[in-house]
């Protein structure tokens, strides 16, 4: 190897090495800072916040009780992963979750080449949440979650099974589960 080549195959060696280290520390700085947090490490609110008061959510969307869906499916989040207690009445509370059903959507995702009839739709819900404290300070805040959920639609009248609520349930758990997240990570 010549000399010229054995120095060119030294300083790639080297570039390559420096990059690796950039990019380890890169990575490391970004999962420090992200909100990754190892397991067992409990994220709480202010300590003044021992009670959560979680009103049913409104509704502007014209379909049926999501707004109750997804109410429970949050009220269920908290008491699952947190040690808030969780009540109904907001005068009790150090702190208030209101949340507002923006819109409730389906729409057609799937056709069926043959028949025209639509085989899978997606199911789209856009909320609104505000947690105050007691004195009416915003706590956290989200004035647009967005979520998205496909469901099947069958085309067999005999075993027809109605798809679209179990998927607004599966819809109301990931909302819950984000939105929790989100609060406890936001402290």
């Amino acid at each position: 190897m010549s000399f010229f080549a054995a120095n060119q195959w030294a300083a790639m060696r080297w570039a390559t090495h420096r990059w690796a280290a950039a990019g380890a520390l890169g990575m490391c700085l970004a999962a420090g800072g992200c909100g990754y947090h190892t397991a067992g490490n409990a994220l709480e609110l202010p300590q003044n916040i021992h009670t959560i008061a979680i009103p049913g959510f409104v509704s502007h969307s014209q379909t049926f009780r999501v707004e109750q869906l997804l109410t429970d499916a949050v009220v269920r989040e908290f008491n699952a992963r947190t040690q808030y207690h969780v009540i109904h009445d907001a005068s009790d509370a150090d702190a208030v979750l209101k949340a507002t059903v923006l819109s409730a959507s389906a729409s057609p995702l799937v056709y069926d080449s043959t028949t025209g009839r639509a085989v899978s739709a997606l199911v789209t819900v856009s909320v609104q949440v505000t947690l105050t404290d007691r004195q009416g300070k915003v706590m956290f805040e989200n004035p647009s979650y967005l979520f998205h959920e496909q469901y099947e639609i069958s085309s067999d009248l005999p075993s027809f099974f109605q798809e679209d609520s179990p998927a607004i349930d599966r819809l109301s758990r990931e909302f819950a589960r984000t939105l929790v997240a989100n609060i406890l990570e936001a402290y």
